[in-house]
Formats: structure tokens, C-alpha cells, sequence
């Protein structure tokens, strides 16, 4: 199945019961400063290795507050990309390893909790090497800092570059410009964005014309238009 957009599917106990003994700590009226970032290592200690095992890479968890209960957000990704049997393969999995952690002692989330598993949108920023090779072929945006590049084209300040990517490995990246290809290590550049190209999406658009998208949950659709 093909992906398209975020394909969000959240998963798991979306009302879990609370613990007998109630909640822990600051959890009653809202967590204290650094408690939620003390989850969210607890949970990477929980997810991440889940998330490997399926051979997948976790590219961000992250756990907030909405109301009395967390919202536990997982995004997942893998060169050529990840599709909607996948995201749910890897919630039940993800949603299967709290539950054990849980019965196990740990005070993994406490109260209720909804868990959402997705692939990366196209606004993530290309912050890592394999971010760069999974996105070879699209036009992306990316701050040059002062200081890069051959000696004679050398600024004072950074610099925005455009360019499409043409091939990038471990140590650096390769981008046609309109003055040609130029290279850059990963040190000199900040966090690449992908830029949207409405020719492509027309392409995309006629090419899927013909494609029955009957198989993607309505459930899906609804959760994307929340968003």
C-alpha cells in the first residue's frame, strides 16, 4: 500500500484505567517541569529497541499532555519508506511492549494514555545522514553556514542554498543547484526541509488516478483531517 501524507493510525488503550492507588507524583493536576521529559526516557528505553527489532529506525518520540491523559507520538521510517500495514504492525508491537512493561512494575506512562504511530511527514527536517539518502531525487532548502564551501564563493554569513539532492552517504551531500553540483559535509549544513513541487504532485496525482484506495481505513482518513 502506498503511503500518502502522514498516514497517522493511532493505536492502543486510548482509555486505559488508572493504576488503584491513583496517580504518582505531580500527575494529578499536570506534570511538573521535567517529568514528561523523564517519561519520554523511559519510554525510548521501552520503544526503541521494539522499533529496531522490526527493523525500523525511531526517528522521534515525544509524550504531551491533552487533558487528564498523555498522548505517546512515535514516528517511525526506513529507506524506502513505510506503509500503512507497517505503521500498524509496529503500533500492535509498540502497544504489546508497554502493556509489559506495565504488568512487569513499570511506571511506564502512568494513567491514561493514546498512542500514535506514523511515518514522517515531508515538513520533517533532514537533521541526519539517512534523512539526506532517503530523500535523494527531492528539491530541498538548506541553510550553508558561514565559512563553507571553496575558498573564492566563501561568505561572511550563512547562507540558503536550493538544490535537489543527487546523492548523499555517511560523511556528505551532493546538490544540483543553478550553478551545477555542488558538495557539502553534513557539518556545514543545518537541518535540510524538503520543498513541495506541485509539478511532481500533479504527476503523482494522474499516475494514481487509476489506483483503487479502498483498503485505506476510513479511520485513517478522519485521524489525518484532525491533524
Amino acid at each position: 500500500m502506498t503511503q500518502r501524507g502522514r498516514a497517522t493510525r493511532p493505536t492502543g488503550p486510548s482509555g486505559r484505567p488508572r493504576r488503584a492507588d491513583g496517580p504518582r507524583g505531580g500527575d494529578r493536576g499536570g506534570a511538573p517541569r521535567g517529568d514528561l521529559g523523564a517519561r519520554r526516557a523511559r519510554l525510548r528505553e521501552v520503544i526503541e529497541p521494539v522499533v529496531a527489532a522490526a527493523g525500523y529506525d525511531l526517528e522521534d518520540l515525544s509524550v504531551s499532555r491533552a487533558g487528564r491523559r498523555h498522548v505517546v507520538r512515535v514516528i517511525v521510517d526506513a529507506d524506502g519508506g513505510i506503509n500503512l500495514d507497517a505503521v500498524a504492525d509496529v503500533s500492535r508491537a509498540v502497544s504489546a511492549a508497554l502493556d509489559a512493561a506495565e504488568e512487569a512494575g513499570g511506571d511506564i506512562v502512568a494513567g491514561e494514555y493514546q498512542l500514535e504511530v506514523s511515518s514522517p511527514g515531508v515538513d520533517r527536517p533532514l537533521t541526519l545522514p539517512r534523512h539526506w539518502r532517503r530523500n535523494v531525487g527531492r528539491l530541498v532548502k538548506v541553510t550553508v553556514r558561514g565559512g563553507a564551501g571553496v575558498p573564492e564563493q566563501r561568505t561572511a554569513g550563512d547562507r540558503q542554498l536550493t538544490g535537489r539532492v543527487v546523492e548523499a552517504d555517511d560523511e556528505r551531500v551532493v546538490l544540483e543547484t543553478d550553478a551545477g553540483h555542488v558538495e557539502h559535509p553534513y557539518a556545514e549544513l543545518g537541518p535540510g526541509r524538503v520543498q513541495v513541487e506541485f509539478s511532481r504532485l500533479d504527476e503523482l496525482a494522474d499516475d494514481e488516478a487509476g489506483e483503487d484506495i479502498d483498503d485505506i481505513d476510513d479511520e485513517d482518513d478522519v485521524e489525518d483531517e484532525e491533524r
